[in-house]
């Protein structure tokens, strides 16, 4: 009898919200040469399934039902013997399995490895079913038909109870071994190993299979052979032993974790087809293995390598949270604190980082290259604690006879006193300065201790302002007077006393940039809080000086102030600057906004060809919002056209104007400019349309600013057109304003010279001679005299 695996086996695990965890195994096999295939259904929670006959009671189909659905679609699946497909009925979710040829079912209720008691029983729900697909005959199974009437006993088995007789050959019989030569050798070998020396020990391994070719140890070589690879990092070597193997001791308790080491050997070759293969195996196969946990560690290094960091991520996580396996464990919060020390979250990190500290220390010292790699991007970025932690996990792994030793404890010290961790910090630098009291880096450390010195004072801001002053005076010029203006600068910023920091400058200034590193920042720092402070308070003088003397950039939420200000001081440069930082904004309000101000400060610098480019896109952005608060655009379109004497883009552009704010008394003096532009093209209906909106605002606003200015004009305008009544109107309606003697004398001359074109001579006369006496000298005076004389 013959046994071969023809199908490999297909596992979907389905886990949804609520905790359904399907299982499918499918394989098969042969037996006395014909084929058979087992189908084996689990999950957490008892499940029915049922047998549907057809008359000649042969199976047809089996039913599976289930309460609860998966979280995602199972796709159908067959092989020679099974076709399986799923349904989902009033939330109710079925498994149908239809034979190719023939199929039972079995409930499978015992397991022999844990129960000692089984018997017959029949079930209709279970959490694990077995359906068998066969040709004709069931294998390997017989079958006998008991009468209902007859007892069901339980039968015990007890792995004990049996005799026992030693190991036994292949053919069955006791192995009685007489000369254990090799036994020496497997001992060395493993001894080798566990000393690290794995040249040596491949070289012994070889020797023995040379020697001893059927060694009953050949099992064991061959994984210590794989093992010894893996350390070597010899892929290659590792996958050709890891095959012969799998081949020969297929059911080995080792298996497992040859599954994963080739598995990695695989990915590291760039097999990945082949390692995915083989992690499959793994996790499928050996679940509850410890190097199932090592291979999704193995597993996440190849998605991290392939750029696939979340499933890397998460494959880290999972091995974390399953194993118990301390190496394990360890392995995987290493793997992810380093991706999230590259992914710069040092918060992450170090969480994991101090797990690492508190189970395994010293295997920062087994990864020491990527330990001291992350260790000092954590410094760099001022991700002290971190840092030191494994700085102080290194220290203490190494020892004195370290050459990294000396710095590694200067560094624990120097980066806990930028932390919180103040008394740490005291009794790192206190063992540095006692162990190396000459040492190489015993000034760095002297100064972190002085810097304690002020870190560890726990009084009020007022108390501690007054020591500063106390230690400036009395300590001037000396380390010390220098460390307390650093720290009353400091002082004053975090409690947000920016002005007072900011009139520190000069003395900041003096202090030694390698000793105080930071103090050109905390000069910044100080002016972006008066800067601030300035803005809150609408200081806009202030605003601009800080700016312009520090080249302050502010956050984005004070554009708008920032703006404000330099618009007030026509800074116009920096207003230009805050406008063009938003105009990519994806906030359409916040664009409209900043499009306008680009406008308004395009116009205000003379930049006509942006005002008019500009005021195209944020007309087609408010294009029918009547209560936009950027309506305003129309008049700067209407005034850059009469800055640039565009006569006809005037005319255009005021009727936008009208048509949004109607008769303005704003807009007043753009419909001068209309109608004076009309009275230069000789276009008495224009001046006439445009004098007459003039009149009109004037009337509704009771205020007269444009006459007498513009009745003459519409005055005019009437004569040349020849329309005499409506222009007696107009100079007529200029009785009721009050206007200076000579413009009165030259109303009343207009006055008579449309009588005279109206042919009422005697009105003519009256009106010329109440121009004389308006004013005499005038010369309008003396053309009503000459017109009185003809």
């Amino acid at each position: 009898m013959s046994f071969k695996t023809l199908f490999a086996f297909i596992l979907f695990n389905l886990l949804g919200l609520n905790l359904f965890a399907l299982e499918i195994s499918l394989s098969g096999a042969k037996e006395n040469h014909k084929e058979y295939s087992t189908l084996h259904l689990r999950d957490t929670n008892n499940f029915l399934c049922q047998e549907i006959k057809d008359d000649f009671k042969e199976v047809t189909q089996i039913v599976c039902a289930f309460s609860k659905e998966p979280s995602q679609k199972i796709q159908e699946i067959q092989n020679n013997f099974f076709h399986i497909s799923t349904q989902i009925k009033n939330k109710t979710f079925f498994l149908m399995i239809k034979p190719y040829k023939k199929m039972k079912l079995y409930p499978m209720i015992f397991d022999l490895s844990k129960d000692e008691t089984i018997y017959s029983a029949k079930v209709k729900m279970s959490k694990h079913w077995m359906i068998l697909g066969y040709e004709d005959k069931e294998p390997f199974i017989k079958n006998n038909i008991y009468p209902d009437v007859s007892i069901n006993f339980p039968f015990s088995y007890k792995k004990d109870s049996f005799p026992y007789v030693g190991s036994l050959d292949m053919e069955g019989n006791p192995v009685h071994i007489q000369k254990v030569k090799d036994v020496k050798e497997y001992i060395k070998i493993k001894k080798l190993y566990k000393n690290k020396r794995y040249e040596q020990c491949l070289d012994l391994i070889n020797d023995v299979m040379e020697s001893y070719p059927n060694s009953l140890f050949t099992a064991e070589l061959l994984y210590y052979k794989i093992k010894s690879f893996a350390k070597l990092k010899d892929n290659e070597s590792l996958i050709d032993v890891a095959k012969l193997f799998f081949r020969e001791y297929s059911s080995d308790e080792n298996i497992p974790e040859i599954l994963a080491l080739a598995a990695r050997a695989y990915f590291m070759e760039g097999f990945n087809t082949d390692a995915d293969y083989f992690f499959d195996r793994l996790f499928s196969e050996h679940a509850d293995s410890v190097w199932a946990k090592w291979g999704l560690i193995y597993r996440g290094e190849m998605n991290e390598e392939q750029g696939a960091s979340s499933e890397a991520v998460s494959s880290y996580k999972q091995a974390l949270k399953k194993t118990k396996n301390i190496d394990v464990a360890v392995a995987a919060a290493f793997r992810l604190s380093k991706y999230y020390v590259s992914s710069s979250n040092a918060k992450k990190a170090n969480k994991y980082i101090q797990k690492i500290a508190k189970a395994k220390p010293e295997y920062f010292l087994e990864m020491l290259k990527e330990s001291t790699d992350m260790m000092y991007d954590l410094s760099d970025t001022e991700h002290y604690l971190p840092a030191a932690t494994i700085a102080d996990c290194l220290s203490k792994s190494m020892g004195p006879t370290y050459d990294e030793y000396e710095e590694l404890l200067r560094d624990v010290g120097v980066w806990l006193s930028k932390t919180d961790k103040k008394k740490e910090a005291l009794i790192a630098l206190n063992t540095y300065l006692k162990k190396f009291p000459d040492g190489d880096f015993e000034v760095d450390v002297q100064v972190a201790k002085d810097g304690l010195f002020f870190d560890l004072n726990d009084a009020n801001f007022t108390t501690k302002l007054a020591d500063y002053n106390k230690l400036i005076s009395e300590y001037t010029n000396d380390s010390i007077g220098k460390k307390a203006i650093y720290k009353k600068a400091k002082l004053l910023i975090e409690n947000k006393k920016y002005r007072e920091a900011l009139d520190m400058e000069n003395e900041l200034l003096d202090l030694d940039t390698e000793e105080f590193p930071y103090v050109q920042r905390m000069i910044t720092d100080a002016a972006i809080g008066t800067m601030q402070n300035a803005l809150e308070k609408k200081e806009c003088q202030s605003v601009l000086e800080i700016s312009s003397k520090y080249k302050i950039e502010l956050s984005d939420k004070w554009d708008d102030g920032v703006y404000l200000c330099a618009m007030k001081g026509a800074n116009f440069t920096l207003a230009l600057k805050m406008a063009d930082k938003n105009l990519s904004t994806k906030d359409l309000e916040q664009r409209k906004k900043w499009i306008y101000r680009h406008i308004k400060i395009d116009f205000a610098t003379g930049n006509y060809t942006s005002v008019i480019e500009a005021s195209k896109d944020l007309i087609t952005l408010i294009d029918g919002d009547k209560n936009s608060p950027y309506l305003d655009v129309y008049r700067i379109i209407f005034d850059t056209y009469q800055r640039l004497e565009n006569n006809t883009k005037i005319i255009s552009s005021m009727i936008k104007v009208e048509k949004t704010y109607g008769l303005s008394y704003k807009d007043i003096d753009r419909y001068v400019t209309v109608m004076a532009v009309g009275s230069q093209m000789k276009d008495s209906n224009l001046v006439i349309k445009y004098a007459k909106k003039i009149m009109q605002i004037q009337t509704k606003s009771n205020s007269y600013a444009q006459s007498p200015f513009v009745e003459f004009t519409l005055y005019q305008a009437y004569i040349d057109k020849g329309e005499n009544n409506h222009a007696l109107d107009v100079i007529k309606s200029l009785d009721k304003r009050e206007l200076s003697s000579t413009k009165r004398a030259r109303q009343k001359y207009l006055l008579g010279s449309v009588y005279d074109r109206l042919w009422q001579g005697d009105n003519a006369k009256d009106a010329y001679n109440e121009a004389i006496k308006a004013d005499p000298t005038s010369a309008w005076a003396e053309l009503a005299k000459g017109a009185l004389k003809i």
